[in-house]
This record gives C-alpha cells, sequence and structure tokens, in this order.
C-alpha cells in the first residue's frame, strides 16, 4: 500500500497494519509525515511540530 507525500510527491510505503495517526518519515525528502483516512482510504499530510510546553 502506498500514499504519495504531500511534500515531494514521491511514493511513501505503507506498513500493512498502518493506523491514523502515524508518523512516517518521506525517504525522498525526510519530511514527517502523518496518517490520515479519508473515506476508507490512508493519505498523508505534513505533520504538525510538536513545540515545547514548558508550562509559562
Amino acid at each position: 500500500m502506498e500514499a504519495e507525500c504531500p511534500i515531494c510527491g514521491s511514493p511513501v510505503e505503507l506498513p500493512d497494519d498502518v493506523m491514523a495517526g502515524e508518523l512516517l518519515e518521506c525517504p525522498s525528502c525526510g519530511a514527517t509525515l502523518e496518517v490520515y483516512e479519508q473515506n476508507g482510504t490512508f493519505l498523508l499530510k505534513e505533520a504538525e511540530e510538536i513545540g515545547e510546553d514548558w508550562g509559562e
């Protein structure tokens, strides 16, 4: 199963047990991608960066 990297357009292999919310790395551009599901199809979007929360 493959999905397209939204950054560079390269195909990204999805594991057989992929789940929505899983983070993958594009082998071509190195972008961190988040798996999401739309109408039973797994797609990729650029993962949001998680900022440090120092409680301030």
